[in-house]
């Protein structure tokens, strides 16, 4: 579980970053998943953005993520973005993970 500090600090990590996943009308897949899982594991944090074209919230995509991926949290919805964090499976990936750990 991540504290205040932990997602204060991650959610300054993403005010610079871009969106790298984007859920449109295909909605919330089994493939969706999968592919944030991907993107998480070298990164730690992804950003997403929803487009106009969505008819899930950001919310839904959250419990969603949640549910289908373990050990990932929601640092932060704003609008039609949203923050997760997972800590990295493999020790090579651990660096933000590290980082976020030292603010606990």
């Amino acid at each position: 579980m991540l504290t205040g500090k932990q997602k204060r600090y991650l959610r300054s990590l993403a005010m610079t970053q871009k969106p790298l996943i984007n859920v449109g009308k295909n909605g919330l897949t089994t493939q969706f998943a999968q592919g944030v899982a991907d993107v998480l594991e070298p990164r730690e944090m992804v950003k997403i953005a929803l487009l106009p074209s969505a008819e899930e919230t950001p919310a839904m995509v959250a419990d969603f993520l949640v549910e289908a991926l373990p050990g990932l949290e929601v640092a932060q919805i704003i609008g039609r973005t949203l923050v997760v964090f997972r800590p990295a499976e493999q020790e090579k990936h651990r660096k933000l993970s590290l980082e976020v750990a030292k603010r606990g």
